[in-house]
């Protein structure tokens, strides 16, 4: 079994999976403060609820965007897993992998991870856009190379900038409103976030499509992924796990 782990701004979003099928998957919130030991107890109570062995749990692939978090979950792993092996996806490993990586010393392990489960599941000429603290478009080339990235802020980032920079304007849930003509504070920020963001998504891919002259393949990951892609014109494909597949199939190139 193999303990695939994407650590995130916002979320952290493991899952175990046996030859290729999610026995169970978490998504907890990113906890900056939080040590190895406090991590420990949440891993522990979460396997154990899913009734997954410990001790069946051969291999594990770490990918994290947040720096400081990298040791405290390499030794609450150690512990957990008794030793088991670790491989963090990082510019060493990037030459065995079956796309070329853009800037590797600077490029995001889940965009890498999103990239390698698109170009298995879908092939070149593909743009992945991740739904996540960033919106972000990693588009793979016909030579199977990562072409670029295209980096915007979040639809909670949008949200929470709304609601932190202004007197009035509250937090709220995020789902299409009922008129693009808010009615209400409410409706009126979901209108600007929702159908704001869409155009946003749709001339990003149109934009990037005549400057390859390419017609691309478009997948749709991250917790919002299923919310914004139903009113583009653009997104037909939606893996909600699209993250954790590709790291499953990176620790298949390369755990030994």
């Amino acid at each position: 079994m193999l303990l695939a782990i994407d650590i995130g701004n916002t979320n952290i979003v493991f899952g175990v999976n046996d030859n290729g099928k999610w026995l169970n998957h978490w998504r907890i919130q990113t906890d900056h403060k939080k040590t190895a030991d406090e991590y420990e107890v949440i891993f522990r109570s979460l396997l154990s609820a899913g009734k997954i062995c410990r001790t069946d749990v051969n291999n594990i692939i770490l990918s994290s965007v947040v720096p400081s978090l990298v040791r405290p979950f390499t030794e609450m792993l150690t512990g957990l897993l008794n030793g088991t092996n670790i491989t963090i996806v990082g510019p060493d490993i990037y030459p065995k992998l079956p796309i070329k990586i853009l800037n590797p010393y600077e490029i995001g392990a889940d965009l890498v991870a999103n990239a390698v489960a698109a170009h298995k599941k879908f092939g070149k000429l593909t743009t992945v856009i991740d739904f996540g603290t960033a919106l972000t478009f990693t588009t793979i080339g016909k030579n199977g190379e990562i072409k670029g990235v295209a980096i915007a802020p979040g639809l909670h980032t949008a949200v929470a900038a709304l609601a932190g920079g202004t007197a009035q304007l509250p937090q709220i849930h995020l789902t299409p409103p009922p008129s693009v003509l808010g009615e209400n504070t409410v409706h009126a920020i979901q209108s600007g976030i929702i159908f704001g963001f869409t155009g946003l998504v749709d001339s990003m891919i149109e934009r990037t499509q005549q400057e390859l002259g390419e017609k691309l393949t478009v997948v749709a990951t991250g917790g919002l992924s299923s919310v914004i892609a139903p009113l583009t014109k653009n997104i037909k494909n939606v893996e909600l796990l699209l993250t954790l597949d590709g790291l499953v199939e990176i620790c298949r190139i390369v755990c030994d």
